[in-house]
């Protein structure tokens, strides 16, 4: 896009390891079937959908009675020229790559001229992106696109080389743009402060997207794409809720007021309120678990004067009563707020985060997925900063879940997003201190307390003529009984804790960076292989400092989502960091479907149909 859209600019060169042997249509850990028929090559997609990819430009000697040879040239000279407004160096450098791998043929025309089939399948991609995958579509070129059609069609519908030749450049060049957008994103993570240094790794780009257009339904190609699975879905379904919830008005505020504990008692209308707002996002006061956003609903009033909700429960009453102290308890659990019940300032908090703010949310998580390798690969570890939670996949499968510590939103304790590759794990280890950690915390407890070092199981040590602090293996060591590692530039690694209380907090971020992980024992089990007798020796009789190399590597993934979806629903992740508003701040626009880009479109689409 141009760098008038999202401000800041838009990357120029933003690339993400998608595997070149995967298909385009399956951009997952399975590498898909091919089998082979008469009608050439067709490839099973990861959701059991079957493309064909055995579409080429039409070998035609003139189009609409323009020399094939004289079209060619004219499509070259258009290419040598200046890109169109609304595309970046990268899109037209991939518009251009398209047609070098085609000998310079129109890839949109026949010799009746347009392909209509397939130009109203790109238009269709077009508005399922706009509507569906939250991407700003405001500078593509639809306008110039429509001139240049109607110019073409103008001569009585024959148009010259030239007019043929800036038609399907239009079309390719627009083409190119939504596949890097739907396939890298819109926003470079650099220009929004994410602390994002998953690899952006070269890949066959150009590849895949003549991949893409070599498909007979390429409306399906442009589909696959997007990220695939779950995760996305569940975003994309989730921005279509809560686009019908903004539609429907949104919700109301819950008043400021004092703290309240289950069975207390406050002003009704402010009860009457908090109802109402936990109803507009499908908590349903009665219910055990969110429902489907409803609509404001009311009773007629019951004996007693009062007026009762959808629910069933006296909106009048002043009682904090246990129901309604439930779903505020499961707004909490989905909103990553410590979940006690209490409606109190933070839960007030974000309560009142209005409707278009969620949206944005959820459609910036949506770009943050875009910036991920489509492979993760069939084994991987991967960690959501904001959830808290570590998962284990093996075979594109989960086996294995559990609670993390991650680092304070403090000064340099910040956890990173990044991936490397786990390589090995020491059982027993010793605990390092860094220089900073050592001069800021450790030495000044040691001076207010002689007796600290040996209470901590502290010794001194020489690194390289430095004198340095370290604590022994042992019960009290901070890193526990073992730790993970995967060397990287920010020394970042897993590692089990002393702390075992701190897992049963809602909100874990208490370390200096690190990840502490609640299961240590099962995650080297998988890692390793080993039985859990042989880790268990290990780490409670086995030598101290112990370090094992793992069979093989395996990728390790720290993320920052702070919208996700899980079986259970959407969730709003922490947003620990204050990551959120900078790339918010940009997707607001796009929460929403943008109806100028529709109705651009809409023209286009009545153009071609003519």
């Amino acid at each position: 896009m141009s760098s008038q859209m999202l401000q800041p600019p838009i990357r120029s060169f933003r690339r993400l390891a998608l595997v070149a042997t995967a298909p385009l249509l399956a951009l997952g850990a399975c590498k898909a079937r091919d089998t082979r028929t008469a009608s050439g090559a067709v490839e099973t997609t990861q959701s059991g959908g079957e493309v064909t990819r055995s579409w080429n430009p039409p070998a035609v000697t003139a189009v609409q009675g323009v020399p094939a040879a004289t079209l060619r040239s004219a499509i070259q000279q258009r290419l040598a020229g200046a890109k169109p407004q609304g595309f970046n160096d990268d899109h037209w450098a991939h518009a251009k790559k398209l047609y070098k791998s085609y000998g310079q043929s129109p890839l949109w025309m026949n010799e009746d001229g347009l392909i209509s089939q397939r130009v109203q399948a790109l238009t269709t991609a077009m508005l399922d992106a706009d509507s569906s995958d939250a991407l700003d579509l405001s500078e593509y070129p639809f306008a110039e696109l429509t001139q240049a059609l109607q110019t073409m069609r103008s001569n009585g519908g024959h148009g010259s080389a030239e007019q043929l030749a800036d038609v399907d450049v239009l079309l390719t060049a627009s083409y190119a743009a939504l596949g890097e957008d739907l396939m890298v994103g819109q926003v470079s993570p650099s220009s929004v402060n994410q602390n994002w240094h998953i690899d952006p790794r070269d890949e066959a780009m150009d590849g895949l997207l003549m991949r893409g257009l070599a498909t007979d339904a390429l409306d399906q190609s442009i589909g696959g794409m997007r990220p695939q699975g779950p995760e996305y879905e569940g975003l994309r379904k989730a921005l279509s809720q809560y686009r019908q919830i903004a539609a429907r008005g949104g919700w109301g505020t819950v008043p400021a007021g004092k703290a309240l504990k289950p069975g207390q008692h406050d002003d009704p209308a402010r009860l009457q309120a908090l109802r109402a707002r936990l109803s507009a996002e499908g908590y349903q006061v009665s219910t055990a678990a969110p429902a489907a956003p409803a609509a404001p609903t009311s009773a007629p009033p019951d004996s007693a004067g009062t007026r009762s909700t959808a629910t069933g429960a006296p909106a009048a009453s002043g009682v904090y009563d246990r129901e309604l102290a439930g779903a505020v308890a499961r707004f909490q659990a989905a909103h990553a707020i410590d979940v006690d019940s209490i409606l109190g300032t933070g839960t007030v908090e974000s309560m009142n985060k209005p409707v278009d703010y969620r949206l944005a949310q959820i459609a910036a998580n949506m770009e943050r997925m875009r910036w991920m390798p489509r492979s993760l690969g069939s084994r991987y570890i991967y960690v959501n900063v904001p959830a808290f939670r570590l998962e284990a996949y093996d075979s594109s499968k989960k086996v294995l879940e559990m609670k993390v510590v991650v680092g304070q939103n403090y000064e340099d304790k910040t956890t990173p997003a990044f991936a490397d590759s786990m390589e090995m794990v020491v059982f027993r280890p010793y605990w390092n201190i860094t220089p900073d950690i050592q001069a800021k915390e450790i030495e000044p407890k040691i001076a207010a307390d002689p007796s600290y070092m040996e209470e901590n199981q502290l010794e001194y040590f020489k690194d390289g003529g430095e004198t340095r602090i370290r604590q022994r293996p042992g019960e009290k060591n901070s890193l526990g009984y073992v730790k993970f590692l995967f060397p990287n530039s920010f020394n970042i690694y897993l590692h089990d804790t002393p702390a075992k209380d701190l897992f049963d907090k809602d909100v874990r971020a208490f370390s200096h960076g690190c990840i502490r992980v609640e299961k240590p024992a099962e995650l080297a089990e998988w890692v390793l292989d080993w039985p859990a007798e042989k880790v268990d020796a290990a780490m409670h009789s086995g030598p101290d400092n112990r370090t094992v190399k793992l069979p093989r590597k395996i990728p390790v993934y720290i993320t920052y989502f702070t919208a996700f979806a899980t079986d259970d629903g959407l969730h709003f992740g922490n947003d620990l960091y204050d990551r959120d508003d900078a790339l918010v701040q940009l997707t607001t626009k796009t929460a929403s479907t943008n109806a100028a880009v529709r109705q651009a479109v809409s023209g286009l689409r009545q153009v071609l149909s003519r």
